[in-house]
């Protein structure tokens, strides 16, 4: 029974790594049980004993990929001390394992918007929300730390990081991978990093600005 298990959750994989790979290449779109079952050599109606349609392979496949994004971010939060470099750490490791992936993730939630399913893009609007949290927990430590500046709006400040996160990935993705992804990252964290950086003797961004206007 139990070998019977673990058979199941490896040919699962084998599926949604296939699903993977074709929207990739080809785009949602073309993206059929047919095409998934040439991939991995199977019949359909094997590919139907692990999954009931399309629909619950792309489910499967954005938890999958949604999963994997959030524990990355949660593995190397927890191996750092709270600064304002650990969170920069954190989005560069980040920014690391989507570029060794070149991009994938985005590419595969984009695809899966594109396919027009209300469940899945309620879907992914709930994960997208959850990684936007983490964003948020990661600046929200940074105030409680001292170093990010107490009257940033969090949620703003996450959303900002996401879009910012998000687009650069795009434009690298679009442009065929043409600059490395982690040095751009770079110079996108200082211009971030001013914005939200609490100043020595400061209490506030509020206070600080009175005090240059009394000056």
């Amino acid at each position: 029974m139990a070998q019977k298990r673990i058979s199941t959750a490896i040919r699962k994989k084998q599926i949604i790594d296939a699903a993977r790979k074709l929207i990739v290449q080809k785009g949602s779109e073309h993206l059929t049980i047919r095409t998934i079952a040439r991939e991995v050599n199977l019949s359909e109606a094997a590919i139907y004993r692990h999954f009931k349609n399309k629909r619950e392979i792309l489910s499967f496949l954005m938890s999958h990929i949604m999963t994997s994004m959030l524990d990355e971010i949660d593995r190397t939060a927890a191996n750092g001390s709270p600064s304002l470099e650990t969170v920069q750490a954190i989005l560069k490791n980040h920014l690391s394992k989507i570029e060794q992936s070149r991009g994938m993730s985005f590419q595969i939630i984009a695809e899966v918007i594109s396919f027009g399913d209300g469940k899945l893009n309620r879907q992914v609007y709930e994960s997208i929300n959850i990684y936007i949290e983490k964003l948020k927990d990661l600046i929200s430590a940074g105030v409680k730390g001292g170093f990010i500046r107490e009257d940033i709006d969090l949620d703003a400040c996450a959303m900002l990081l996401f879009g910012m996160i998000q687009g650069m990935v795009n434009i690298w993705a679009l442009g065929h991978y043409s600059f490395d992804l982690t040095d751009k990252f770079e110079s996108l964290w200082n211009v971030f990093q001013e914005a939200i950086c609490k100043r020595a003797g400061t209490t506030s961004h509020h206070a600080g600005g009175a005090s240059r206007q009394g000056a």
